[in-house]
């Protein structure tokens, strides 16, 4: 009797193969006291961990080769950088000599600290990298226990076609095993926003996370199916589902095939519309993989990661420098600079903002809202994108706005910070566009109105959806709710690319709907003529735009818009979308 266990797929695509169930277990972390003349010692222990946990890193970043090295590496460069920064090299060591504890423990210790501060977090993307604190303390950790598991030697072939069964894996797991040829892999725990599952994503590894208890059901050499677009592990198909998986399979590989030849080539339609599309970044070092990908420009730059994990908030200059190196490594394609969008939940580690968590942070204090109580955060940022603005296209984009009052006061800010600027002598673009990302109901509602003040509007999905229906999509009890069709979500998505239109100016979106090709078409049907992703994303995206009639999509979407009931709406979707 065939079974089907449920997770969410995280990158497309289909795998047979045999299971492969890695057991890594939970770590018995120890912890005891040490004399006070052991201190130096421990710490010294604590500090060869860290090295050769980098230096093992560093080893596998250096076997990685072909076209995709630059993005895969970026994500093994964070885990490196992670292990220099003070928050794992100097505060365990604080903690060591303050509390003679053991290396583990200090360790353990300042993990639980990193991840109850992401925990706090409102951006579901910020707080999806708790996972890599996890990660990378995990690793150092047992090479504290002497338990590396170095299991997954690169030199191995034995995963060559297997689907690895794990409880979580780390994007060194997934480096390692993808050399070994993985066929695909299913984690028990893990999200969509990881960066695991990102690099699964650029890799092309079929993925499936939160399958919670399949190593409990499936036994090892097991044959099994992940079908990654829909979430779902099979085990004990019979012959004739196999053919039929098998046939998909040879379907995709064609597909994949296709993806490489689309590199540099211009984003058209069929009936000859331009598309554009852009990519999301985080860091400077994302701009080299953007260029290389041929990514029309940068749509969303986020720059919360400048004032993380640090004690004072950055000066205008360092900020500056930041800012110009993405635009000099864009060479001329624009790129929208988003400013802070930090919480009250203090993603930081030293309340520089004095304010105080409220009863709910997802409703509270944050992203614009802070930035306007507290302009001495805010302006040296504005004179810093402003400034960059001189070296190359630069747009700015304004978080979280929910009312017409914020639109003034920020552009009294930005007003402000061009006179200062004139009246130092400084260079800046005069005309740098503002624009705002709509992400409360009321504004995608209101929509013409911030159309009115604003030169660009981009929709930011992920908080749109989640305020729209109620729910935090991190939450698992709740997270079947997240519906990016549901009927009030795709009116205010019309609605806003609607209004965009009626007031000449461009509409993006940026936030993950772009970037996930089951919806391409559908957004094609509502006239959206800019996406802004992941650039592991863009070249699918792309795949889909070009083999479209944005015309044709937009009779199926209207009726999709206006269907009667979820059946009905579920079979257009199919007919509009059938991936």
């Amino acid at each position: 009797m065939s079974l089907a266990l449920a997770g969410t797929g995280v990158s497309r695509g289909i795998a047979i193969g045999k299971a492969h169930i890695v057991q890594h277990g939970q770590l018995d972390i120890p912890e005891y006291v040490i004399p006070k003349r052991r201190v130096d010692t421990e710490v010294q222990r604590l500090r060869l961990a860290l090295d050769s946990t980098r230096r093992e890193l560093e080893s596998i970043s250096a076997q990685i080769s072909g076209s995709l090295s630059t993005e895969i590496t970026s994500f093994l460069d964070t885990h490196i950088l992670m292990l220099r920064d003070s928050a794992l090299a100097e505060v365990p060591a604080h903690l060591i000599r303050t509390q003679l504890c053991n290396a583990e423990w200090a360790l353990k210790q300042q993990r639980d600290a990193l991840v109850r501060m992401f925990d706090e977090m409102e951006d579901p993307y910020l707080r999806s990298r708790k996972d890599d604190v996890d990660h990378v303390v995990n690793r150092v950790q047992r090479t504290l226990l002497d338990q590396d598991g170095r299991e997954h030697g690169a030199g191995e072939k034995r995963l060559q076609g297997c689907i690895v069964l794990a409880d979580d894996l780390t994007p060194a797991d997934i480096v390692l095993m993808h050399h070994q040829g993985l066929a695909a892999f299913v984690t028990e725990f893990g999200g969509p926003l990881s960066h695991t599952t990102i690099l699964a994503r650029s890799l092309r590894i079929p993925t499936i996370v939160g399958v919670h208890h399949i190593r409990q059901f499936v036994r090892d050499e097991e044959l099994l199916v992940v079908d990654g677009d829909r979430g779902v592990v099979l085990a004990d198909l019979d012959e004739a589902s196999l053919r039929h998986y098998r046939r998909r399979q040879k379907q995709q590989q064609r597909y994949n095939a296709t993806l490489a030849r689309l590199r540099g080539k211009p984003a058209i339609t069929r009936d000859g519309r331009v598309i554009k599309l852009q990519a999301n970044i985080e860091l400077p070092g994302d701009a080299e993989s953007v260029r290389k990908l041929g990514a029309d420009s940068v749509g969303l730059y986020r720059t919360e990661f400048l004032f993380m994990n640090r004690d004072e908030p950055p000066g205008e200059d360092e900020q500056f420098e930041a800012y110009v190196r993405v635009v000099r490594e864009l060479s001329g394609a624009p790129v929208t600079i988003r400013t802070i969008d930090l919480a009250p939940d203090k993603p930081l580690k030293s309340d520089y903002g004095n304010v105080v968590p409220g009863a709910n942070p997802a409703l509270g204090l944050r992203a614009i809202r802070r930035c306007l109580r507290d302009p001495t955060l805010f302006r040296p940022q504005l004179r810093a994108i402003l400034r960059a603005s001189a070296h190359g296209p630069v747009r700015m984009m304004i978080p979280m706005l929910s009312n017409l009052q914020e639109i003034s006061q920020a552009l009294q800010l930005i007003a402000e910070a061009k006179r200062e600027l004139h009246d130092k002598g400084e260079p800046f673009d005069p005309d740098l566009e503002i624009g705002g990302m709509i992400e409360v109901p009321a504004a995608a509602v209101a929509a013409h109105l911030f159309a009115a003040r604003l030169d660009f509007l981009s929709i930011g999905t992920n908080d749109l959806i989640q305020y729209t229906l109620a729910i935090d999509r991190i939450d698992d009890d709740v997270t079947y709710l997240y519906d990016p069709l549901h009927p009030a979500v795709l009116q205010l998505i019309h609605t806003v690319i609607h209004a965009g239109h009626e007031a000449g100016i461009p509409v993006s979106m940026c936030g993950e709907m772009a970037g996930d090709v089951r919806y391409t078409r559908l957004l094609l049907g509502f006239g959206l003529t800019e996406f802004s992703m992941h650039p592991a994303s863009l070249l699918e995206v792309k795949r889909i735009v070009t083999n479209s009639d944005a015309s044709e999509l937009m009779v199926l979407s209207r009726q999709l818009l206006d269907a009667s009931g979820p059946d009905v709406a579920e079979a257009l979707f199919r007919k509009l979308s059938p991936l």
